[in-house]
């Protein structure tokens, strides 16, 4: 049995996408992430009260602990709109988000897959005080959201990093200065 050319092996991956405006198969997307930086867009959600939203994460990936939520960004997708889509799905409403980011990080990591990232964080803003629509989770499980006055002491590694000063603070000016860089060997 011959090996498929690569231009052969490139458009099976090809047919198994309907649209990557919509997402990618888990095991593209996997593909994807070792070959190439990914951007995400992390939303410092805050409201009226100062509060911070954050969501439980636990995966392969991050480990477990509290993260401020956030999204990937798609094919041929703004960041605004990924805001957009990450409030809606999270939270289940559309926010107010400052126009600039708050901050911007680039990072690697140790691991192969999701290694590479541009972190662009916003802060956002709810009118009202709002309870987020847990459907069902506890805390503990994967995605359940909690208002935070402070930061709590368990982020995941990575947002403790970048995130911590942000997090329970009441003002940031915009974004200035170069762009941090970190790498994370032990990840």
């Amino acid at each position: 049995m011959s090996t498929p050319s690569l231009k052969d092996a490139i458009a099976v991956i090809e047919a198994a996408i309907d649209n990557p405006a919509e997402g990618l198969p888990e095991e593209v997307f996997r593909f994807m992430t070792r070959i190439t930086p990914l951007v995400n867009v992390d939303l410092l959600i805050r409201d009226p009260e100062k509060r911070t939203l954050l969501a439980w994460r636990h995966d392969e990936f991050a480990g477990a602990g509290w993260h401020v939520p956030g999204g990937i960004v798609r094919y041929k997708e703004s960041l605004e709109n990924r805001l957009r889509e990450v409030a809606k799905h999270e939270i289940g409403r559309e926010l107010r988000f400052r126009a600039a980011p708050i901050a911007i990080h680039q990072m690697w990591k140790k691991q192969a897959t999701r290694a590479h990232f541009f972190s662009v964080l916003y802060e956002c803003f709810t009118d009202e005080v709002i309870e987020p629509d847990n459907d069902g989770r506890s805390e503990g499980d994967a995605g359940f959201l909690k208002w935070h006055d402070t930061c709590p002491d368990d982020l995941i590694m990575v947002h403790e990093q970048i995130y911590r000063p942000f997090i329970g603070g009441d003002d940031f000016s915009d974004f200035a200065g170069p762009i941090p860089c970190l790498y994370f060997p032990d990840l």
